[in-house]
């Protein structure tokens, strides 16, 4: 049986605010550790009226106070905007004040337009996304140096120029890296440095089958994962009957058309997306959305689910679930984590 974990973008509602938005992922969070999902990733954007996930560092500090048991972390950080040596340090504190519990999931993309990736940039030196690669490995060596790791074992290499320079503070313990992408170029690093891997299913659904085939062909055992580790971040909605499941979705639906016309703002209530005149040209566009998430009852979206780690060998979801209503999403989750017995299996 595949684990549950959640992707929280933390997202903004029609006449909510960012406080509301945040706070809906902290209670959430505080919810669906106690239903038992294995982990909860909290997502980076910038520049945006949709979503008040702009420093997943500082929320998962917050998230790891308020909960428990689950894993938390990013889902993920935009390693071209920053430096390995400060994520690393970043991680390192998180790690030392809740051990065991932090996940560093990393991704490629600017995760905002152009003009903001620039103003995001510390100046002439900023990351190109050619040397992510080399991100990569510089942050995975700062953190395993932390740990007293040095040469084959991990960390810099006897001749390096950066050995002698370690992530603060040091300890033990290393935060899970991940790696997260939408295409081929994700799967290929995750299999290169040996990290799990995370594919977004619910943003480009039609490169799941070269992702992953990329990722299991091309993967080298590393330090932390002598095998393939596969996961995938999936849209779903889950009530106690299809009809409520798609009424509830049409907000999402409608905020995701509104996405690819460059027009996306704060999630709109049902209600609007409901009596939305949409064109034809929009409706079509509106099917290809439809069919990209798991919408339906409890059991509808388990077998698809089941079918899918089935199909890829997928041993993980990572559920997003947008609503504009708060208590549908706790909802939805409390369904699905029935639905799996995540109770029953903690």
């Amino acid at each position: 049986m595949p684990r549950l974990s959640v992707l929280d973008q933390s997202p903004i509602r029609a006449g909510g605010t960012s406080a509301d938005a945040l706070n809906d992922t902290i209670d959430l969070a505080r919810r669906c550790d106690v239903l038992g999902y294995k982990r909860y990733w909290v997502a980076e954007h910038h520049n945006t009226k949709s979503f008040a996930g702009s420093a997943p560092e500082v929320l998962i500090s917050r998230l790891a106070a308020e909960t428990r048991s689950i894993r938390v972390g990013s889902g993920g950080v935009m390693m071209p905007h920053y430096s390995p040596l400060k994520v690393a340090e970043v991680f390192r504190v998180l790690e030392t004040l809740y051990p065991g519990r932090i996940d560093l999931g990393l991704g490629r993309a600017a995760g905002t337009d152009p003009r903001t990736t620039a103003a995001l940039m510390p100046g002439p030196k900023a990351y190109p996304l050619e040397v992510f690669p080399q991100q990569v490995e510089m942050l995975t060596q700062f953190l395993e140096d932390a740990t007293g790791l040095v040469g084959e074992a991990g960390g810099f290499p006897e001749d390096h120029p950066y050995l002698g320079i370690h992530a603060s503070p040091l300890g033990t313990g290393v935060p899970e890296m991940w790696m997260l992408g939408s295409g081929g170029d994700g799967a290929m690093h995750a299999a290169q440095f040996g990290l799990p891997y995370c594919y977004a299913h619910f943003i480009n659904p039609d490169s799941l089958d070269q992702a992953m085939g990329t990722y299991r062909k091309f993967f080298q055992p590393s330090r932390g994962l002598t095998e393939p580790y596969a996961a995938m971040g999936v849209s779903v909605t889950v009530a106690e009957t299809e009809e409520e499941a798609r009424r509830i979705s049409a907000s999402r639906n409608l905020w995701v058309l509104k996405l690819m016309q460059n027009k996306a703002g704060a999630f709109p209530s049902v209600e609007d997306a409901l009596a939305y005149p949409y064109t034809d040209e929009e409706r079509a566009l509106l099917r290809g959305i439809e069919a990209r998430g798991m919408v339906g009852t409890p059991d509808q979206v388990r077998d698809q689910l089941l079918h899918l780690a089935e199909k890829y060998d997928v041993r993980e979801f990572a559920v997003v679930t947008i609503t504009y209503d708060h208590a549908d999403r706790v909802r939805s989750y409390e369904l699905l984590a029935d639905a799996f017995a995540l109770k029953a299996a903690a």
